[in-house]
């Protein structure tokens, strides 16, 4: 049976009304933890760029490097639709187990590469996992917490990839020691530890529960009550008697919600939205894969800087992303979602513009290069966060995995796969001006997603996902 008669519930609105308890944390905690983990792999593999063009290594050339990122960002988008719509179908719970083991699977046999086409597959292979964490995490986490809480939470959460890429450059120049270990083990020392330590995710993410609201809307209604009423006893064990909830909603249940209705939704009604979230996953995506994933090689390239020292100067980057969204988050629950998202792409495309013009000139070094990333980046890191937040919470509950996917996939495929090859190549030619009007077009993208939330975004803040876009079972 596809279809359910009409039923009234306030689910919604009890999860809404909660105040924070140690379920909330459980959750950020079984569901965010797989950014740092992401965060400490993505970043072990940006210092370790240089070391494995070594002879001793995988021999992979700058064009070749490039090759590996674009073919993480496909394996990513890939994930990402193939998972997004396996979640909106079967639920957030079985997905999010599944994209994670796929993820570890690929950053373990990563460590076990031999050359630079069994690299660049398995790279591939992670990538694949961790586009598909990107829709099924994200519709969770929006989903059980609160929405007073939920913009700083979700950026936050996002944002702790860069507290792994923190702990990715601090062992960078351990394992590149090769005092310590050998030139060809400690690379895949970084891998292996990293692939290990995820495993303890899965016992975690045992605590979060499956969506109640996707639970309501494919006719799943008793599982949905009888989950509310653990987490509502569970809250109120530690914070006291909770309040009533205020509001209820009438949904038609369906078991599958077909593409058609999806997609008709998403180009017709929200046409706007979709318009603003290609925009700002566009820039971000531009942004991060062009500027942080290749600053390994600006350092050795340009400032000689040694292979095992490259750890010391992506650590205060990774510092500044984290700083961003957890010391601006709560101003976009309370400024508000429109003027923070658009502030935030706006200071960061003026700052990477001047930064660009620096750099052809050849007035910077490797430390005040630096310094200019970190400032850049405190204030990039919640817009990125943002654009992830914005596509997962503008469009209605059927539709918000595909949703979430479709535009990463958009974003990360125009931005993600064209940035590293193009800016391998444009290392790789030596001139300082040439990479400097890549981080130009970097900062008009910014720019751009600025005007497009300035003109289309939606004042988010502190209300109920259904009342930001009706369920379409409504």
């Amino acid at each position: 049976m596809q279809h359910q008669a009409a039923i009234k519930t306030d689910i919604p609105f009890r999860l809404d009304r909660l105040p924070w308890s140690r379920f909330h944390v459980l959750v950020v905690l079984g569901l965010g933890i797989t950014w740092i983990l992401d965060g400490l792999e993505v970043t072990i593999v940006g210092s370790l760029g240089p070391a494995l063009q070594s002879p001793q290594t995988l021999q992979l050339s700058s064009p070749n490097l490039g090759l590996v990122a674009s073919l993480y960002v496909a394996g990513a988008v890939a994930g990402a639709l193939i998972f997004g719509w396996l979640t909106d179908r079967f639920g957030r719970r079985l997905v999010f187990y599944l994209t994670l083991i796929i993820y570890l699977a690929g950053v373990l046999l990563s460590a076990l590469s031999w050359n630079f086409l069994s690299f660049a597959c398995f790279r591939m292979l992670t990538g694949f996992g961790i586009g598909g964490e990107y829709a099924a995490v994200n519709s969770a986490i929006d989903e059980l917490i609160p929405a007073k809480y939920r913009g700083r939470v979700d950026l936050i959460v996002n944002g702790s990839f860069w507290l792994g890429a923190a702990f990715g450059a601090l062992a960078s120049p351990f394992l590149l020691d090769q005092r310590i270990f050998s030139a060809n083990l400690g690379w895949r020392l970084g891998f292996g530890i990293g692939g290990l330590l995820g495993t303890t995710i899965l016992v975690l993410r045992r605590f979060v529960p499956e969506s109640p609201r996707w639970l309501v809307t494919h006719c799943q209604n008793e599982q949905a009550e009888r989950i509310v009423r653990d987490i509502e006893q569970t809250v109120a064990d530690s914070a006291g008697p909770l309040s009533p909830p205020e509001g209820s909603l009438t949904v038609h249940p369906r078991k599958v919600f077909g593409l058609t209705m999806i997609f008709a939704a998403m180009t017709g009604k929200y046409r706007e939205r979709s318009i603003l979230a290609v925009a700002l996953m566009i820039a971000q995506s531009f942004l991060y894969n062009s500027v942080f994933f290749t600053f390994g090689l600006i350092l050795a390239h340009f400032y000689q800087v040694p292979d095992a020292h490259v750890g010391f100067y992506v650590l205060p980057l990774a510092i500044g992303n984290f700083c961003g969204p957890l010391l601006l988050g709560s101003l976009f629950d309370t400024v508000g979602r429109k003027k923070m998202i658009a502030g935030t792409f706006t200071l960061s495309g003026i700052f990477l513009l001047a930064t660009a013009a620096l750099f052809g000139l050849g007035w910077l070094t490797a430390v005040t290069q630096t310094v200019a990333w970190v400032v850049i980046f405190f204030f990039a890191s919640p817009a990125a966060s943002s654009a992830y937040l914005t596509a997962s919470e503008i469009f209605p509950l059927e539709t918000r995995a595909l949703a979430i996917a479709c535009f990463y996939a958009i974003g990360t495929a125009v931005g993600g796969g064209i940035s590293p090859a193009l800016f391998g190549w444009l290392i790789e030619t030596g001139s300082t001006w040439h990479v400097s009007l890549g981080y130009a077009l970097a900062a008009v993208l910014l720019l751009g997603a600025a005007a497009a939330e300035m003109k289309f975004g939606i004042d988010a803040e502190q209300r109920s996902l259904e009342s930001i876009a009706e369920p379409l079972s409504q």
